[in-house]
């Protein structure tokens, strides 16, 4: 049943559409998961390794964040969880023979969906200077080569090494730790693209830059706020979370440009009522314009206020600072202004505001729909506000709830993956080390790209992930990466970044989540931290998928000797053998993780992680206490005749990794290249269904960003806005247009104009 890899690209001229979905999940979804999953890995592969993932002896998904309760289904996945499991536990391989028959050029013409179909890395490769295809290369020799040229830099500071949210807990601390020692804070990651904004904004306004809920609180709420997120593809385990807390009693308001199916109607695939009919879960649809979503909340901030015993004073007064300032603003917000803004009726807001008066137990999820704007950080902060004022903090079934989207992107944050770290934690570090670590600050992603275009760095080092095509501005990206020394990349499939190198590039081929990791003292496991701040321990059982494989912090422990040499008194060599001794490191360094072993020993579920807000209504801010905010209402301006495009992602893709050429909730089968628009936004424009348009992106630099050839669907989007999927789209994202404070991607909010083109 295994099928083959892709020998050639599959076209993509001519997608089908058929009828928008309007429930998610059911059959349907599992049909589907085990189908790729089947493909990949054949049958007996698939039970094998499918009912260990997400289980408290098994190993963590390599796709989403969202957390297990405490106890377990026998099928604690969903569709695309099957997916991501699949297309790492393959059986399909990437040999030197296939590096040896496809030069360079041959794989840079191909999409990322065909490289990443072609299978597991089974050996470190080298791409020499001048030399047009990857070759073999001892580890040896591989580390020698990082050697010499990290040591060779005028600067540590022209080093960046990068971190993709996939990594463990261990292989994090480790590399941060290297790169302190090496004299770096160039940590760019994954967050500062995604949830970069929701740190920025909570940690402000909280002092902890992470969510206050639990999945018990989720279960207890009486409101829940879906704010700029679709879980019904990016994390469609939260749907069951959902489906509970509606069956409680909860009431759910959805906030997007776009309808999403797993917010209309979710058919639970682990019970009979769900393969059926399933179950409905919003109550409200807000369909909302993008980037109106600080305009909304600061409107019906004013409107709690103007209710007498809306406010809940008793908390606004003992736990928060700055409260006449922000009511001051939120006083002035008007009406016709917010209508403008969020393109909503003024009987939705109203009921809205009902919902959220009659509800003692408030919770606001959100995403990527409100973190990647110019103003994300301001918006968050709204919400803090919303939440602040009916002293919905450091109450059960109340909080913030921002949805990561990777598996350990917060894991690695909490182990010092940060460009700013702050100085407790170089403080902690520098005492267990007897290092001296680097007190300015690195370069997050944007800036580390700047750096590499500018000359000022010339080292890459990415620990997972696909920088390249997950970043903004492809060409200037690609570009800038391509003047690097040296890009290293630590990796189990083949992508986008593998074939835009520096003058000399290796590829580390690493073990997965699903793979058995055994070292000098025995089998090992790793640990992730989900999106609500549990850890847990993550244990692969598959065979490596070759001799040579090293997991990663292997390779980070052998870099590290290699690069700083006898010189070290780290126990790199010891820390490559036991994970342990690593976690026994951690414990000391990181609040939060006494005790790390002891506790994983005493419950196989794990721990969840001190927060104090949550747990002590305690608030470590510049105040000592909850700060309200104050900040100009913003909303992007879009000229006539322009659209406003948001990036998503199809159901058929996890981040940049895309498994397949079809969106089935929205209809699109057989190619990705769709940007979807209002029927009559399209009208206007004289762009029919099925016509093709180019996609240009508008900037203030003046500089023509061009994505050609796109079907144009018509879509039920909010008027003015339009939707395609990245990383295709990611080249209309100007690198200098980024979020205010955070520096993310504004890539939530492109201003565009479509030019009617030929189909391709």
């Amino acid at each position: 049943m295994v099928s083959k890899p892709p020998a050639e690209d599959p076209v993509q001229d001519a997608p089908q559409v058929t009828a928008v979905q309007h429930s998610a999940a059911g059959l349907p979804g599992v049909v589907h998961g085990l189908r790729a999953s089947t493909a990949q890995m054949g049958l007996g592969r698939t039970a094998r390794t499918l009912l260990r993932v997400n289980q408290k002896d098994g190993f963590d998904c390599p796709g989403c964040a969202w957390p297990e309760g405490g106890k377990r289904h026998l099928a604690e996945f969903c569709e695309n969880g099957a997916k991501a499991v699949a297309e790492e536990a393959t059986v399909r391989r990437v040999t030197p023979e296939f590096f040896a028959a496809h030069p360079l050029p041959d794989l840079a013409g191909r999409s990322g969906y065909w490289l990443g179909q072609q299978g597991r890395i089974t050996h470190p490769v080298y791409l020499p200077e001048g030399g047009d295809r990857y070759e073999p290369v001892s580890w040896e020799r591989a580390f020698a080569i990082i050697a010499e040229e990290l040591t060779a830099l005028d600067s540590p500071d022209e080093a960046l090494f990068y971190t993709s949210g996939r990594t463990s807990n261990e292989a994090a601390f480790l590399l941060q730790l290297f790169a302190r020692e090496f004299g770096t804070n160039n940590l760019p990651d994954c967050s500062n693209m995604c949830h970069e904004s929701s740190g920025s904004a909570l940690t402000e306004t909280l002092g902890v830059g992470k969510g206050s809920v639990s999945l018990d609180d989720l279960h207890q709420a009486d409101l829940i706020i879906v704010a700029g997120q679709n879980p019904g593809t990016n994390h469609p385990r939260m749907l069951t979370a959902l489906e509970k807390a509606k069956a409680a009693g909860a009431r759910i308001i959805s906030v997007n440009p776009l309808p999403e199916a797993g917010l209309e109607r979710f058919r639970n695939p682990q019970t009979a009522k769900g393969l059926v009919k399933g179950s409905t879960l919003t109550d409200l649809f807000l369909q909302i314009r993008i980037g109106g979503d600080q305009a909304l909340f600061r409107l019906l901030n004013k409107l709690v206020l103007d209710t007498e015993g809306a406010v809940d004073e008793e908390f606004v007064r003992t736990h928060t600072h700055g409260f006449e300032d922000f009511a001051a603003a939120a006083r002035a917000a008007d009406w016709d202004e917010t209508l403008a803004a969020t393109g909503l009726t003024r009987d939705a807001i109203e009921r809205a505001l009902r919902m959220i008066l009659a509800s003692r137990r408030t919770i606001v999820c959100w995403a990527m729909g409100l973190t990647q704007h110019k103003h994300s950080v301001p918006t968050i902060r709204e919400i803090v506000n919303l939440l602040l004022l009916r002293g919905a903090i450091g109450r059960p079934g109340a909080g913030v709830c921002p949805v990561r989207g990777h598996s350990n992107v917060q894991g690695d944050r909490t182990m010092g993956i940060f460009e700013r770290p702050s100085e407790a934690f170089l403080d902690a570090l520098d005492e267990e080390f007897g290092i001296t670590s680097p007190r300015h600050h690195g370069y997050d992603v944007v800036r580390s790209i700047q750096a590499l275009r500018d000359g000022r760095a010339k080292v890459f080092f990415a620990m997972g992930g696909n920088f390249v095509a997950a970043s903004p501005d492809t060409l200037v990206t690609e570009a800038a990466m391509r003047r690097a020394r040296l890009t290293v990349h630590v990796s189990t499939k083949l992508n986008r970044s593998h074939v835009v190198t520096g003058t000399r590039a290796l590829i580390l081929p690493t073990l997965g989540r699903t793979d058995r990791d055994v070292q000098a003292s025995g089998r090992q496991f790793v640990t992730v931290e989900d999106s609500m701040g549990l850890v847990h321990a993550s244990r692969g059982n598959l065979p490596p998928a070759g001799p040579l494989l090293l997991s990663e912090p292997a390779i980070v422990a052998r870099m590290a000797r290699a690069v700083l040499g006898p010189v070290s008194a780290t126990p790199w060599e010891e820390f490559e053998k036991d994970y342990a001794a690593i976690r026994d490191r951690i414990a000391r360094v990181v609040p939060g993780f006494e005790d790390f072993n002891a506790r994983l020993a005493a419950d196989p579920g794990g721990f969840a992680l001190p927060h104090a807000p949550r747990d002590e209504r305690r608030f470590p801010t510049a105040t000592g206490k909850a700060n309200f905010t104050a900040a100009p209402v913003e909303y992007p301006a879009v000229p006539a005749g322009r659209l406003l495009l948001q990036t998503l992602r199809s159901h058929d893709q996890y981040n940049t990794t895309v498994y397949g050429l079809d969106d089935r909730y929205r209809g699109i089968k057989g190619g990705r290249r769709v940007v979807l628009v209002h029927p009559d936004d399209a009208r206007e424009r004289g762009l029919a269904d099925g016509s093709y348009a180019d996609l240009v992106s508008e900037w203030t630099d003046g500089v023509e960003r061009r994505a050609p050839g796109f079907r144009v669907v018509h879509y039920p989007t909010a008027r003015g806005c339009a939707a395609a999927y990245y990383p295709e789209t990611n080249v209309l994202v100007p690198l200098d247009a980024t979020a205010d404070v955070s520096n993310t991607p504004a890539s939530k909010s492109v201003v565009i104009r479509l030019e009617q083109s030929p189909a391709e």
